[in-house]
């Protein structure tokens, strides 16, 4: 479907945010927007685990978040979350008080892909330009680089630094001298240090900062008249200037500034100390600022997703080539599933399970490329632990549960609640690829499915599993091994009818 007003929230380390935007000939022009200094960051343990105090702001800001998206059709609305999330222990037993909060489901997203919605957002908030631009995101708990070109990112990354973890880390009781601030500044230089030579050797025309932090420093320095010459944006010497004032003043509270945002202030000391490193090594002069980054890319993504420019269709079609996927056997097994499945559903099937099923069958076989044996387990690992640009690590983890579970036993998937759609799904595929076991494009016989009991019921021409020793065996072993999760999986002949 097509909206007219889509929604994206951003459940970031420091901020939570919500934008609401309406549609008009593919572009989109923002309505409202809201935000809740959360500082979700704030609350990981030594153990990484989200402390009550901090899951308590963050399930108030997402009531408030859900009251203003209430009515809004569930396709129209993303939610990301970010590095936090993505690192907490407990995130799992948070994810589905959180959900019931807002409304909505809530996708944790990895480092790369937020890195990428990063840049679609900043591209679609500059002025149109065929040159190269470097776009950085300092965010609560990570920093993401990215080298782009019109709104094509081109070379992306995510590291482990945000300004309320180095806030927390470095300066812990709110108190800064030079000693500490340095100290900071190397830390994020050690780790800027590791993608240096390669975004250097790509190289960029434009620096770009963009979401709270560089806005909050750049709005210090051009308000204070500490770029050179009255110059826009963030400087060299404007920040050198700004570090040697915060070492002054002895904390960030006691910046007397024009400029300086109260709810900014707990976390500007993290933030300048990794923007000074950023600009020392990847050698910045001057850094411009975008108004657009993760939550207008994630809604310029899902407005892909209506004209069938999903991101993900595309990183499924860089997988297939990739691990070199044999074609034309991909299309037989998907061809097959699809028509199990919608029969299965009695002819409409959702566009979830559609796109999900279809995703597994051109995926399936890409362990092979690292060995034929237990080659489901090779995929699956793939593609749970590889970058998939488009796929939260929600649905990078469904997709490979679909591919782990398309051959061998089922008590590997026991975890799937009993009526998860994912077993229709799993026995979908697993008989699309039992069927194509030869390989070549011999015509199936006249096969239909439908439901049995807790499980399902494959009728096959009267006479045929007779003349097909080799499938007929391999359909037996295929019922004891769903017999052995409880599941009903019967094959039955059909009698043949007149004209057949």
């Amino acid at each position: 479907m097509i909206y007219e007003t889509v929604a994206a929230v951003d459940l970031g380390s420091n901020s939570f945010r919500l934008q609401v935007g309406r549609v008009v000939d593919d572009q989109i022009y923002t309505l409202d927007s809201m935000k809740s200094a959360v500082r979700l960051a704030s609350g990981l343990n030594a153990d990484k685990r989200l402390d009550a105090p901090s899951q308590a702001r963050a399930l108030l800001a997402l009531r408030n978040f859900g009251e203003r998206l209430r009515g809004l059709d569930p396709g129209a609305v993303r939610v990301v979350a970010t590095n936090t999330l993505r690192v907490a222990k407990n995130a799992a037993e948070f994810l589905p008080l959180a959900e019931e909060a807002l409304g909505f489901p809530i996708e944790i997203i990895a480092g790369r892909e937020e890195a990428r919605l990063i840049y679609i957002g900043a591209s679609h908030s500059l002025p149109s330009a065929s040159h190269k631009r470097l776009v950085i995101d300092i965010g609560g708990g990570s920093t993401e680089f990215i080298i782009g070109k019109r709104h094509d990112p081109q070379l992306m990354e995510s590291l482990y630094m945000g300004c309320v973890s180095y806030t927390q880390r470095f300066f812990p009781d709110r108190k800064i001298d030079k000693k500490r601030l340095r100290e900071a500044q190397v830390a994020a230089a050690k780790e800027i240090e590791l993608i240096a030579h390669d975004y250097q050797r790509l190289g960029w025309k434009e620096a770009v900062g963009s979401s709270g932090s560089a806005r909050a420093i750049a709005d210090v320095l051009e308000m204070n008249g500490m770029n050179p010459n009255g110059e826009s944006g963030i400087t060299r010497e404007g920040l050198d200037k700004l570090c040697a004032l915060l070492i002054k003043a002895g904390s960030a509270e006691a910046l007397d500034l024009p400029g300086v945002r109260s709810d900014r202030l707990p976390v500007l000391p993290g933030g300048i100390a990794i923007m000074s490193a950023i600009f020392e090594e990847l050698g910045l002069e001057r850094m411009t600022y975008a108004d657009g980054a993760l939550r207008l890319g994630v809604l310029y993504d899902l407005l892909g997703r209506f004209h069938d420019h999903d991101m993900r269709d595309s990183t499924v079609k860089q997988f297939r080539r990739r691990y070199q996927v044999e074609a034309d056997q991909v299309e037989r097994v998907e061809a097959t599933a699809i028509s199990a499945l919608t029969q299965l559903s009695e002819g409409t099937p959702s566009e979830v399970d559609v796109q999900f099923l279809s995703w597994a069958t051109r995926l399936h076989e890409i362990g092979i490329s690292v060995a034929h044996n237990a080659y489901h387990k090779h995929g699956a690992y793939i593609l749970t632990y590889a970058d998939m640009p488009g796929f939260s690590k929600k649905d990078q983890a469904r997709l490979a549960m679909l591919v782990l579970g398309h051959r061998g036993k089922l008590e590997k998937l026991g975890s799937i609640p009993a009526v998860d759609s994912a077993w229709t799904l799993v026995f979908c595929l697993r008989l699309a690829v039992l069927l194509h076991r030869t390989r070549d494009d011999r015509a199936l016989p006249d096969w239909r499915v439908s439901r049995s009991g807790s499980g399902f019921l494959l009728e096959l021409p009267a006479g045929w599993l007779a003349t097909n020793p080799w499938t007929a065996a391999a359909l037996g072993e295929e019922a004891a091994i769903w017999k052995q999760i409880g599941r009903d999986y019967v094959v039955k002949s059909r009698a043949l009818r007149k004209g057949e």
